[in-house]
């Protein structure tokens, strides 16, 4: 692959993708239906306000209607959205016929992605709904005459899905038998993702050797609130009702700021500089910079390190899992989870690693790669254990390892790369894919005149009492496998391809350029605010947005084969 190729040149030169992904390609499979999972009952709702249909593809017939159809647009007469009402219905928690005659689901699903994707508000999106010039797209949702929802319907409809998102159900993460072990909510709307990834998959959109290597990376987003931050120390006390004999706690005054004593009227029922609008929403301070430990361009001046450059966030974070495609270039969310802005991630990301064999039972994780804020042990374990994959993490620094003099006591340096206790680095010999373990050995280089990697002090070089040094009985020298963990039960630096070398950069730049086409589109999109108030409507934003995002890059893919063919 020429490294001088766009990336939709590199796919308009691949033979496979061309045929396959081409309209002339798909046409025995046209339409492309919503995959419905076996195990989901069918909506108890009997009749519909609006009623979605498959419109047909005929209008993707047309050359011409290339040039003006939106990727949007594309998907809808590409894709059979029937199956998906039943999966809606469920997550919107009906289990009657009873109450009011509710819209389809469909019809919403539709109608909320075309807000999306074109970054309006709800009531732009409504207004333009009602627009005699879309009256074709109102039909494709299914919605009849002047039958449209409300602006509280829409609202209600957003709350409703993200209120039911979260499951009773939890991950456990660690040890079962700790005094508090590690629980991390299902989140619901992941459904919908592995759905709409399912339709890519399925359809050969992604290479066959990326989802049976799979490269997958996590990444947190960060999302300002509707709400605008009015203090930076919001916490959950600051919702709580004050008890009669003791004030609410002020967690802005426990930081020496000036806070609020909540006295008045106006801190009744919550204090009057929390955002009740957005209850969970949370306030960090973001420095923009993914820069290691030991990078060449970190300043030397401790003032310059510690200064406050970066930028603050009200809000949330989202923490989508993707996986790239590195054949043809491009990538899909697998799963989400939505926290408030303060919060870690590799807890929630170790949870969505763990829920990849449920979610994708033919899915083959060959790597996880990730920036340093998920170099944690419970994420490293979760990553070798249960998806016996390779850790291509950055590393987190702590104090010891720049204390060289206990590099050969512990037994690997910064990098961690073993040292034997006379000083002298190891070479990499490969890994095991089958025992799970990286092989090194010492080549004997104290042998070889070679300076160690570390003087131990009082020991004469080259060492006379090596018992590896022996070339007759250890022609390799001496010899360590390394597992999940050293040999003292650290895991933290703990690599399975040795870090910074080519290997390494390959595979960890293209898990890590995945994330940048998310980030892209959703600022496109209008999302690195929210648009609407609250979590709840805000899981539910985010995560139809990552469906979305999955199926208007189908789109986009199909339109680049079909026109590799000249049919366009």
């Amino acid at each position: 692959m020429s490294a001088d190729l766009t990336p939709v040149e590199t796919r308009a030169q691949d033979a496979d993708f061309v045929a396959e992904c081409s309209m002339t390609g798909l046409e025995d499979r046209l339409p492309l239906v919503w995959p419905l999972p076996p195990d989901v009952p069918p909506s108890p709702k009997n009749a519909y306000r609006s009623h979605y249909v498959y419109p047909g593809g005929d209008a993707l017939e047309d050359p011409e209607a290339w040039d003006y159809l939106s990727d949007f647009e594309v998907v809808l007469y590409l894709v059979d959205f029937e199956p998906l009402r039943p999966v809606l219905a469920q997550r919107l928690g009906w289990t009657s016929a009873k109450g009011q005659k509710p819209f389809d689901p469909v019809s919403f699903f539709l109608l909320l992605g075309w807000q999306i994707t074109n970054g309006w508000s709800r009531a732009e999106t409504l207004r333009q709904l009602r627009h005699p010039r879309n009256a074709d797209l109102a039909q494709c949702f299914g919605f009849e005459d002047d039958d449209v929802p409300t602006e509280g319907g829409v609202r209600h409809w957003l709350t409703t899905l993200g209120e039911n998102a979260i499951s009773d159900e939890t991950v456990l993460l660690g040890d079962e038998d700790a005094e508090e072990p590690i629980e991390v909510a299902v989140q619901l709307l992941n459904q919908l993702i592995a759905q709409s990834v399912m339709l890519l998959v399925e359809n050969g959109f992604l290479n066959r050797e990326a989802w049976k290597e799979a490269f997958v990376c996590p990444d947190g987003m960060l999302h300002h609130a509707a709400s605008r931050k009015r203090c930076s120390a919001v916490d959950e006390s600051c919702y709580q009702p004050p008890s009669p004999d003791d004030s609410r706690p002020c967690p802005a005054q426990e930081k020496d700021r000036q806070g609020c004593d909540c006295d008045t009227i106006a801190c009744a029922e919550v204090c009057q500089y929390a955002t009740p609008w957005d209850t969970e929403a949370r306030f960090v301070w973001y420095t923009g910079s993914n820069q290691p430990q030991h990078s060449p361009n970190r300043s030397t001046d401790e003032d310059q390190q510690d200064s406050k450059r970066g930028k603050g966030v009200y809000g949330y974070r989202s923490l989508p899992l993707q996986i790239p495609d590195p054949h043809r270039r491009f990538s899909i969310i697998l799963a989400d989870d939505f926290l408030p802005a303060n919060a870690r991630e590799e807890n929630p990301a170790a949870a969505l690693l763990a829920q990849l064999p449920d979610l994708y039972p033919s899915l083959e994780v060959d790597a996880v790669a990730g920036d340093a804020g998920f170099g944690y042990d419970l994420f490293l374990s979760v990553t070798y254990t249960i998806l016996e994959a390779r850790r291509v993490v950055d590393q987190r620094s702590h104090p010891t390892d720049d204390d060289k003099s206990l590099w050969p006591v512990r037994g690997y340096d910064d990098k961690g790369r073993p040292v034997c206790p006379y000083g002298y680095s190891f070479t990499a010999n490969g890994f095991d894919a089958d025992r799970q373990r990286h092989k090194w050995f010492c080549g004997q280089a104290c042998l070889d005149d070679k300076e160690p990697l570390v003087f131990v002090e009082d020991m004469p070089y080259p060492p006379q009492e090596c018992p590896h040094a022996d070339p007759d009985a250890h022609p390799y020298g001496k010899i360590v496998n390394i597992g999940e963990h050293f040999a003292d039960g650290s895991i933290r630096l703990v690599r399975d391809i040795p870090v910074d070398t080519l290997a390494w950069k390959r595979i960890y730049h293209r898990a890590r350029n995945a994330v940048e086409g998310r980030n892209a589109a959703f600022e496109q999109w209008g999302l690195k605010r929210l648009p609407v108030y609250g979590a709840p409507r805000g899981r539910a934003t985010i995560f139809l947005a990552d469906v979305w995002l999955n199926l208007t890059t189908l789109a986009r893919l199909v339109r680049e084969a079909t026109a590799a063919t000249g049919s366009t």
